[in-house]
């Protein structure tokens, strides 16, 4: 193990409210090439429920690679990742990932994006999905809004993808450059957003832990308890964020 990976190990946040300081992601020396190129190099951190980590980097750091990893699309070359002590196949329930592109039917409004999806994980057997109605409101949409999404303005799309993973009510929230082409106002928007979700009660119990990936640390920084920069497929530094020092 490195210095870096331990570093990264020992300063994982711990959450005040958490009283089993469980586990909600666990790396291990993960690598991830693709022919002669590494992608992830011998990765290695444990992420705390009830926490949230900001993921720093440029392009091409890797970032992208370890959510998609801990959301269980792809498999890593070496290594293992646990999610609540399981395979991510295993805890897919549990787990909601946001990417960089939006994911929507643009010919269809916003409720029949989320009614379409929820669909999809009724039919899978997840007995996790609330309401889209809900959801949309939560991210400050109308959900009798008749346009459809094609025509929303990108602050307005990244809410409605927000609202579609949230309607899962997830316990572990991968986000992948959420605040990509947003304007300032709707970055922080996105911002207080998530600081208010970290506060919502979950069904099945449990807190809510956040994987957040940028490379606009101005923005995330407010809501993290712990900031890892990432470099040429590594982990080079861990620090605590301005939420853990509240």
């Amino acid at each position: 193990m490195t210095q870096t990976e331990a570093t990264t190990r020992s300063s994982a946040p711990q959450s005040t409210a958490q009283t089993d300081h469980a586990q909600a992601v666990c790396l291990d020396s993960i690598s991830k090439t693709y022919g002669t190129f590494a992608a992830l190099r011998h990765v290695s951190a444990t992420f705390t429920s009830g926490t949230c980590t900001v993921i720093l980097g440029e392009n091409g750091a890797g970032k992208s690679t370890l959510l998609r990893i801990i959301a269980g699309l792809i498999t890593p070359t070496r290594g293992t990742v646990t999610v609540f002590s399981e395979s991510p196949h295993d805890q897919r329930r549990r787990i909601a990932y946001m990417s960089h592109a939006a994911m929507l039917y643009d010919e269809l409004t916003a409720m029949e994006n989320l009614n379409y999806f929820a669909s999809l994980h009724r039919d899978g057997g997840c007995a996790c999905v609330g309401s889209p109605e809900m959801a949309l409101r939560a991210v400050g949409l109308d959900p009798n809004l008749s346009r459809p999404v094609g025509q929303y303005s990108q602050g307005m799309r990244q809410r409605t993808s927000l609202a579609r993973v949230l309607q899962t009510d997830p316990e572990l929230l991968l986000l992948d450059e959420p605040f990509s082409n947003l304007d300032a106002a709707s970055a922080r928007h996105m911002v207080e957003l998530l600081s208010d979700f970290r506060t919502w009660p979950v069904a099945r119990g449990g807190s809510r832990t956040i994987l957040l990936t940028t490379h606009q640390s101005a923005l995330a920084e407010p809501l993290a308890d712990t900031i890892l920069t990432m470099r040429s497929g590594q982990i080079q530094s861990s620090e605590p964020g301005t939420e853990a020092a509240r």
